[in-house]
């Protein structure tokens, strides 16, 4: 690892070095648990659903809709929605002219176990905060597991502020001068290229408006990330919901060809016991 030696790293790592794959042996075999809970993460789409301030939001143009003269009942809406609002993926092409579009990332990237990292004090305290390496360390340290073959998710507790545009984004302005205003927290540029280079995450997503912080002008987390190949997963819902490991993740974009993203339904399942086989519902 550059900049660091094994005499530097917390003793907690040195186990983990030795071990990359703990983490994913934890649902080999078995990914899914019959008697865990599904949880959605996604929020809907609807006329409230939260975009970018350049984007015109999501519009759902309702048909003529009703009984017919044969005696069923028929209903067929259109949709117009940019790919990027919403619970959506960015996926690697959104930017990495090289990266891999919507319909060619490979489904092991999508599903996976997953690592919840909790910022919400941090972010609590600083609405445009960055997660940083430490933040990722101390997740592994407390979690006794590497980063690696999970689908890395940050928690910064934005979700509760949906659909509240001022609220989540930091401004209700709509149009390029309002991007300006944008403040919301998200990852490090620093924190992401560590990802990159040291660690192995199938995927990352965040539950706020961009994977980088709201006043990010060079959106460096996304440049480092999309230029690995590892897909985003961009206001993502309920992840109060989950433990910070021990849940298993579904992640489905709509498959756009060519797309350098779309409309995400991600969904999680929390195992029935948690990593040492106690059951999650145990007093």
């Amino acid at each position: 690892m550059e900049g660091m030696t094994m005499a530097t790293l917390r003793p907690p790592l040195l186990v983990l070095l030795l071990a990359p794959h703990a983490f994913s042996s934890a649902v080999a075999g078995q990914p899914f648990d019959h008697g865990g809970v599904w949880i959605d993460l996604t929020h809907p789409f609807s006329e409230t659903t939260v975009f970018w301030p350049t984007e015109p939001g999501f519009r759902l143009i309702r048909g003529e809709n009703g009984p017919t003269a044969k005696g069923y009942y028929y209903a067929a809406n259109r949709f117009q929605t940019a790919e990027h609002g919403g619970t959506h993926l960015d996926s690697p092409r959104h930017f990495a002219a090289d990266g891999q579009t919507t319909d060619a990332i490979p489904l092991n990237r999508l599903i996976g176990p997953a690592a919840v990292v909790d910022l919400t004090i941090a972010c609590q305290n600083s609405p445009t905060y960055e997660a940083t390496i430490d933040d990722l360390m101390a997740w592994e340290e407390k979690n006794h597991r590497q980063l690696v073959d999970c689908i890395l998710l940050l928690r910064t507790g934005w979700a509760a502020r949906w659909p509240d545009r001022e609220a989540y984004l930091g401004t209700a302005a709509s149009g390029p001068a309002a991007v300006m205003k944008l403040r919301f927290p998200g990852l490090s540029p620093a924190a992401a290229h560590w990802l990159v280079a040291h660690r192995r995450v199938q995927a990352v997503g965040i539950d706020t408006a961009s994977i980088d912080h709201g006043p990010s002008t060079h959106f460096g987390a996304h440049v480092a990330l999309c230029g690995a190949n590892v897909p985003i997963f961009e206001n993502v819902a309920g992840l109060d919901q989950l433990p910070a490991a021990g849940a298993v993740i579904v992640a489905l974009p709509m498959k756009i060809a060519g797309g350098s993203g779309g409309p995400l339904r991600i969904i999680a399942q929390v195992r029935s016991t948690d990593s040492s086989g106690t059951p999650r519902n145990a007093r």
